[in-house]
């Protein structure tokens, strides 16, 4: 006769019982890993202090500047203070972009030219120095812009003024709409024959702060143009005026790019105890140079050291190997990203998962996956165990650029996403500064990096 076992699951401190003479394996207390990773990251963190060294003692870390090697060397040193292992530089060839000085004046009829706050953007080349003056042609959007003929552009400084969409709850979503103004708009009026281009900036803020960020010009531009940012008040006066009359522009900038040089990845590992896999944790180390970056990206980076230090504190004994990575020139050319995803493509080293923090120091109310549906879905029924640390919000599909190219390499990846409603505020300007971050804000986005990490290592 075939041994009946009525077998009656009870949830007794985690631990699964059966009513049989033989007693199945504990379940992983995963709620109470959770709880362990943010205890001690809440009551015994050093991200808030390791941000104030870096911001502060360091600054603004802009790609191919010996500020950036100064936090190439004290990511070394915090990663060796936080029990990391195998710490490496991985070269990165980056661009030499210089800011230089720069100047938009602005005059209607016979007034007198008034200045505007602008920024030039980054790797746009300048007017050497010299006053370039043109009339403004206002367009609405590419749309609009698209229409004119070439001989209603040429010789003219065509200005866009397109604004946030402030009806959008997801400050991210219109950012990235506006954002094709900043990457590329100096190609387009180049094309027209278009002397220069100024863009409003893309922020969610209704003052007159001036956002730089990156540019491209399209390999087949032969004329280069100038390409600045004005701020909010500014672009809406000077719509404003460009509807009613005739507006000059006089602009004068010492930017451009002279050439490459090798900057570095800062990496670090805990090795895994039963399988070589590398799950990357990952944040970008450089800033753009006139910002202390602390939102974007120094709070990634101080979030990638305490992670790191929590699995090392607790003594977790991890399955697979945990890579942090601090990445280099993602600002200005994402060329750190680009470097590691091809290395790791040489090397056939099996990656199975990647996250990144690169939204700011809020707190965190999510975690962004780009991955296939049948991996969503097993991080989807992890939901329960995110909620009690406000965490819910599974539902976006994108990732950091950092780690994206790992994307051709089929890894899922994995972005943290905080609550951004002010993060565009002060996205790329000088107001990116250390007092703008709440330490019990940061320290909650590393547990929910933690958390996620911990539960990757236990399921995949």
């Amino acid at each position: 006769m075939t041994k009946l076992l009525y077998i009656i699951p009870l949830i007794m401190g985690g631990i699964l019982f059966s009513q049989s003479k033989t007693t199945a394996k504990p379940r992983t207390d995963h709620a109470g890993q959770f709880k362990k990773i943010s205890d001690e990251i809440l009551l015994n963190s050093n991200a808030y202090d390791n941000l104030r060294e870096l911001v502060k003692g360091i600054g603004p870390r802009f790609s191919s500047t010996p500020a950036y090697d100064k936090a190439v060397a004290w990511a070394e040193r915090k990663f060796a203070e936080n029990g990391g292992e195998n710490i490496r530089k991985e070269d990165v060839k980056v661009p030499i972009w210089r800011r230089g000085r720069e100047s938009v004046q602005m005059k209607t009829g016979n007034g007198s030219w008034k200045t505007i706050p602008a920024l030039a953007l980054g790797g746009s080349e300048g007017t050497g120095g010299k006053d370039l003056t043109g009339e403004v042609l206002f367009a609405k959007d590419l749309a609009e812009f698209n229409k004119l003929q070439n001989r209603d552009v040429k010789d003219k400084i065509v200005f866009f003024n397109f604004a946030f969409d402030q009806t959008v709850i997801n400050p991210a979503e219109t950012y990235l709409v506006a954002g094709k103004y900043r990457w590329s708009a100096p190609s387009a009026a180049s094309r027209k024959g278009a002397k220069a281009v100024i863009t409003r900036s893309p922020t969610s803020a209704f003052d007159d702060v001036p956002h730089t960020g990156s540019m491209y010009y399209d390999p087949l531009d032969k004329n280069k143009i100038p390409a600045l940012s004005i701020g909010a008040l500014s672009a809406d006066k000077l719509e404003e005026l460009a509807k009613k009359e005739k507006v000059m522009l006089k602009i004068n900038t010492t930017s451009g790019t002279t050439g490459d040089m090798i900057n570095h990845n800062v990496i670090a590992e805990i090795p895994g105890k039963k399988s070589k896999s590398v799950i990357v944790v990952g944040a970008h180390l450089d800033s753009w140079d006139i910002s202390e970056g602390a939102h974007d990206n120094g709070a990634g980076v101080v979030q990638v050291l305490e992670v790191l230090r929590v699995f090392k504190k607790l003594d977790y004994q991890n399955n697979h190997t945990i890579r942090f990575v601090l990445f280099a020139n993602e600002e200005n050319g994402v060329s750190g990203g680009e470097t590691y995803a091809a290395n790791v493509k040489k090397s056939g080293e099996r990656h199975i998962f990647a996250i990144e923090s690169d939204a700011g120091g809020y707190s965190p109310r999510g975690i962004s996956l780009d991955m296939i549906p049948q991996r969503r879905r097993l991080v989807f029924a992890w939901k329960p165990l995110f909620l009690p640390y406000g965490v819910y919000d599974f539902t976006q599909e994108t990732s950091g650029q950092d780690i994206a190219p790992l994307k051709k390499l089929a890894v899922p990846l994995a972005e943290l996403v905080p609550d951004m409603q002010r993060y565009f505020d002060i996205h790329h300007t000088s107001l990116d500064t250390f007092d703008k971050v709440n330490r019990r804000e940061l320290n909650l986005g590393a547990v929910a990096i933690a958390q996620m990490v911990y539960m990757v290592d236990q399921n995949w």
